[in-house]
């Protein structure tokens, strides 16, 4: 009993001196948490790649420029997107100001003054003299960037941090578990393999679950979008469902495009109306019925748990909470169940 005591005492020191590293290393762990995550989903495609005789640098390699290629296809959608969209701007912008001269000047003569005009010149001078104040606000903006120039510096040392560690990461992956492996004590060694072995593949799951859902409302937005009569619905419908792994973001994203294209497309403001409805309806949908049923279901979590666990996560830690939540349950949830067997052959419930 003694012994026992005495190891007991000497993993919570442990694990104490490993929280209170953690908390003092946080400012500089997140690229290599970032890291670390990417090359674990990436690291199924190497073992694959590797399965077929490729060396392991080389299927890293491969791998690593997937992902680029992933992400400049996500740019090459947005950009002329974004470029068409902002030359319909300013190409109809002059429609709008007369439209909104028809409209708001005998409004104005009716609550303000029956006399007033309205001044084209004026409008003209007063769309310069913002411009000039944009122009004088960003000339102050540049000394507060150039004062600021260490923390930028700083965050896009850590931005290129992370594809580096991602590398090594990958490349070293199977030595780096074997190390950890050989560090677990002996007389749990094939418990805490099971454990772990368990919570892989609950997170494999929630990957796997993650992309179907990703891929899912891809394909509602685009679709549904299309029916609406919007012209960009592909592009957009496939960025909002792409997004959707970051929570609010694809929805965040996807209606700011969704509503600029409408405005630029639909003469009157129903067709606006439409867009936010396809995205409020695509939220709802994805949070109450898709999640839970492709991402739910796949690690073990009833839709009620799912729902519960991105509230209370959200609601805890905000958005990395929400982000974490499905998978942080997945692993309690393996946690309880080995829990809750130990309880069941105990001591301590026999005597009950």
């Amino acid at each position: 009993m003694t012994l026992s005591r005495f190891a007991a005492v000497q993993w919570l020191s442990f694990l104490a001196a490993a929280v209170l590293l953690l908390y003092l290393l946080s400012p500089i762990l997140t690229p290599f948490v970032a890291a670390g995550i990417l090359a674990y989903i990436c690291n199924p495609l190497v073992q694959r790649l590797c399965s077929w005789k490729i060396p392991r640098t080389l299927a890293v390699a491969l791998v690593m420029c997937g992902l680029l290629l992933l992400f400049v296809g996500l740019l090459l959608i947005m950009l002329p997107l974004l470029e068409k969209e902002f030359a319909l701007f300013v190409t109809r912008l002059p429609d709008w100001v007369e439209a909104a001269r028809l409209r708001l000047l005998p409004l104005l003569q009716k609550w303000v003054d029956p006399e007033m005009q309205w001044d084209s010149q004026a409008v003209k001078e007063m769309l310069l003299s913002h411009w000039k104040s944009a122009g004088g606000a960003a000339a102050k903006l540049l000394p507060w960037l150039g004062s600021s120039g260490g923390a930028i510096i700083a965050a896009l040392i850590n931005l290129l941090l992370i594809p580096v560690a991602m590398f090594y990461l990958l490349r070293d992956w199977n030595k780096l578990v074997r190390r950890v492996d050989d560090l677990l004590p002996r007389h749990s060694h094939a418990k805490v393999n099971e454990i772990l072995a368990e919570v892989d593949r609950i997170l494999a799951e929630f990957l796997r679950g993650q992309i179907s859902v990703m891929l899912l409302m891809s394909a509602y937005y685009s679709i549904v979008l299309w029916l609406a009569g919007l012209e960009f619905a592909l592009p957009i419908g496939i960025v909002a469902g792409m997004l959707v792994f970051v929570p609010y973001l694809g929805m965040i994203v996807g209606l700011t495009l969704a509503t600029l294209a409408a405005v630029m497309q639909f003469p009157d403001f129903g067709g606006v109306l439409w867009v936010w409805g396809v995205f409020g309806a695509g939220q709802l949908i994805e949070g109450m019925a898709v999640t839970p049923w492709l991402v739910g279901e796949r690690i073990g979590l009833h839709p009620l748990a799912v729902i519960f666990a991105l509230l209370a996560f959200g609601s805890l830690f905000g958005f990395f909470g929400v982000l974490l939540a499905l998978p942080l349950s997945a692993i309690l949830l393996v946690a309880l169940r080995h829990g809750k067997t130990w309880y069941l052959t105990s001591d301590m419930y026999r005597k009950l």
